[in-house]
């Protein structure tokens, strides 16, 4: 098999036992299993949840706190003992491994997010193995984000990974509920995640984890854009990461034919927080969708909202949605050249949004 770079992303429910502790067998599997892929030459890194489970009982909670400051306390401690067994693990398959926190700034942020990519560049160079989680210690959003999900897809967009696997206790999205619906049937494979999936997995993950179904899918549809492949289930034994990418899984497989890679200026642009909005005429419409060109100031009609320059701002045609970009002018600069001609504009960029700092909805 060609080297591949392959991110797994291990949920709470997959490391922990039915008291919500982590589960060391379990844990051991999924370390065995990444040092065989890891051996086979390919660049892995790893997203794991699990530090609140490692934590709790060293604060004296009988079981997984619910409160927010009880679960970053657990954190905390959680954190250093879950990486402390994943470096003794590896060092033992003669692997080394790296600790990487991060929060949603670190992606929103284009300082920060070319900062992330330049360390986790360093270390696959060098033959480490990233192990990432959310900094729960200090994010508010952390709890309600997924449980690692989207971040593991964040993370597969921005290394440019060729795979995400996310492991969890379900094998798969189903076309019903198989807890209710004995003839529920598996979906082997799936090319867009539509709004209709979302809906029909909407709902609570396990009692151990934040995320059920519906975000693994809309992970799945952010790596999806950014043009990577992802596998969701299960898997047992040495050998799982290899059986998934060979294609032979306990779960389900998301992909397209068409798939690219989107630079990683345009993944900061299409994950990064929007400061306004543009709506544009049928022309300009016309021009940054179907002839590739920039948005310039004679096509746009109206601004929302107060932005700077290298801000991103969603543009619009009347009603829908068209996509997003970083702007040339701050909000107030904008309004002075709104609708006027490349030759009555008095600045030095022309284009308000060039056509390579553009991502199409």
């Amino acid at each position: 098999m060609e080297k591949k770079r392959i991110v797994v992303k291990i949920g709470s429910s997959s490391l922990t036992n039915s008291k919500g502790e982590i589960d060391h067998d379990k844990l051991q599997d999924h370390i065995q299993a990444l040092a065989t892929l890891k051996h086979q030459g390919h660049d892995v890194l790893l997203v794991s949840s699990g530090a609140v489970a490692a934590g709790f009982r060293k604060l004296g909670y009988p079981s997984r706190p619910v409160t927010l400051k009880g679960k970053q306390a657990a954190a905390a401690v959680g954190q250093s003992l879950l990486i402390q067994y994943y470096s003794e693990q590896f060092h033992a398959h003669q692997l080394t491994a790296a600790q990487i926190l991060l929060t949603r700034t670190d992606f929103s942020k284009k300082d920060r997010y070319k900062n992330a990519y330049a360390t986790f560049t360093e270390l696959l160079e060098r033959n480490i193995i990233p192990i990432i989680n959310e900094n729960d210690t200090v994010s508010v959003t952390e709890l309600t984000f997924g449980d690692n999900d989207m971040l593991s897809a964040l993370v597969s967009g921005l290394v440019h990974a060729d795979n995400l696997i996310i492991l969890t206790d379900i094998n798969g999205l189903y076309d019903d509920n198989p807890m209710k619906n004995p003839d529920a049937k598996r979906i082997d494979h799936i090319s867009e995640i539509t709004e209709e999936m979302l809906q029909f997995a909407s709902g609570a993950g396990s009692k151990v984890g934040t995320g059920g179904m519906q975000s693994k899918l809309l992970a799945a549809r952010t790596a999806l854009q950014s043009g990577v492949k992802v596998f969701i289930g299960t898997g047992h034994g040495a050998n799982k990461l290899v059986d998934i990418l060979e294609g032979h899984g306990d779960g389900t497989y998301v992909s397209c034919d068409n798939l690219g890679i989107l630079p990683n200026q345009k993944q900061w642009i299409n994950i990064t927080e929007v400061s306004g909005k543009l709506y544009i005429d049928e022309g300009a419409k016309q021009a940054i969708l179907s002839n590739g060109k920039s948005l310039l100031p004679a096509g746009i009609y109206e601004i929302e909202g107060e932005f700077t320059k290298g801000d991103v701002v969603e543009v619009y045609d009347d009603t829908n949605l068209l996509g997003r970009g970083e702007v040339m002018y701050s909000s107030e600069e904008l309004a002075h050249a709104l609708g006027k001609r490349s030759d009555e504009i008095a600045v030095k960029s022309i284009e308000v949004i060039h056509r390579d700092k553009w991502v199409k909805a």
